[in-house]
């Protein structure tokens, strides 16, 4: 969704700071129309169902802070809160991310925003290399939200895009019901517009839960919702990392953004307080 961010300044020489985040747009050069589920020969490697309210899991997840005070990327406007109910929390066996039209001007790293919102990562907590993910969730909505789920290449050394990012949902509030899936490399990115995604419709994502799922093998990444996949990219093995560079482990990152792409359309302060609600977390691979 957003490349999610501060290990790249070797690239920022290279690459407007825009870059360093998630999709500006999604292409349709990668649509497919395939069902999609577990593969046979896969198990349940990792998983959070949600079930205790309170905090997120710490064993689990780890909060994302580390550009509140400088600013995050793609000229995004949310402040990321880490141990704070109002914008992260479990609760009715549901993980909540809500962003909220708020300053927190008390927090030793704000930056000046005028809102507040949640973003979880799995980082060093949960890495997989190849593997099957899906993510039931509803979807936080309005004019200015950009809610994500996606995923980071582990070694970040080789900065982005170089790195890989497999974007498994991300939806704007302007364009309500359309969910983009998307990659991104050294050679297919949005700064350069040769990025690869697809897009599909759903039109009560705003309102019921879905099951949004990746399964991506050493030959292929297939991105979809609801065991229907819309999005397909090929590995063309030709060993060459500036066009697959998803041999390596990735991490999860789970946000609700307010501007940048989702603020194309100017931001509806009235959408405030909005939440992404995510039901579980399921990852399996094969054994």
């Amino acid at each position: 969704m957003r490349f999610g961010r501060g290990l790249f300044a070797a690239l920022a020489a290279l690459l407007p700071v825009a870059a360093f985040a998630q999709t500006a747009a999604s292409s349709t050069d990668s649509k497919t129309d395939a069902p999609l589920g577990v593969p046979a020969g896969y198990v349940q490697v990792w998983a959070d169902e949600f079930d205790s309210p309170g905090a997120p899991d710490p064993k689990k997840w780890a909060y994302d802070t580390s550009r509140n005070k400088e600013g995050w990327y793609n000229e995004e406007l949310q402040y990321y809160a880490a141990d704070r109910p109002e914008n992260v929390r479990v609760e009715n066996g549901h993980l909540i991310l809500e962003a909220r039209k708020e300053r927190l001007t008390d927090k030793a790293d704000f930056g000046g925003q005028n809102y507040a919102s949640g973003k979880l990562v799995t980082k060093g907590l949960g890495d997989w290399k190849y593997g099957y993910i899906e993510i039931r969730a509803k979807l936080a909505c309005g004019r200015g939200l950009w809610p994500a789920i996606w995923m980071l290449a582990s070694d970040g050394k080789a900065g982005w895009p170089a790195m890989g990012e497999i974007d498994i949902m991300e939806h704007v509030g302007w364009d309500p019901g359309r969910v983009h899936g998307t990659i991104h490399t050294k050679a297919y990115n949005h700064v350069a517009k040769t990025q690869k995604g697809a897009d599909a419709m759903v039109p009560d994502a705003c309102t019921a839960f879905h099951n949004y799922q990746l399964d991506w093998n050493e030959d292929r990444i297939l991105i979809g919702v609801d065991g229907h996949a819309h999005m397909r990219f090929d590995n063309d093995h030709k060993g060459d990392p500036a066009t697959w560079p998803f041999a390596s482990p990735q991490y999860l990152i789970l946000n609700v953004a307010v501007g940048g792409w989702g603020g194309q359309k100017g931001i509806d302060d009235a959408a405030f307080p909005s939440k992404m609600e995510v039901d579980y977390v399921r990852v399996w691979q094969k054994r």
